[in-house]
């Protein structure tokens, strides 16, 4: 199954998350097919903090990619930043 998750970089206690579209087999850090956002937790000032390649996202839905929790919770949470 595919599957829309985070990927965890970053240094230690800075986490950086990538929004990564792969197998649901992979590890959570190996192997992806696409990237299509990033999501940093620490984001301080303007620093922006979560940016979603929407057409992407929308594609690979509907070709039947599963979004994880979180990752449902950030398009959620991004959706209602664009509408304000």
């Amino acid at each position: 199954m595919v599957v829309i998750r985070l990927a965890r970089s970053g240094a230690k206690k800075r986490p950086f998350y990538n929004m990564v579209v792969t197998d649901s087999r992979n590890r959570r850090d190996g192997r992806f097919v696409e990237r299509i956002g990033f999501y940093n937790p620490v984001a301080a000032g303007n620093a922006e903090a979560l940016r979603v390649a929407v057409d992407r996202l929308t594609y690979w839905q509907q070709n039947g990619a599963q979004l994880s929790p979180t990752v449902a919770r950030l398009v959620k949470q991004h959706a209602a930043q664009q509408a304000a």
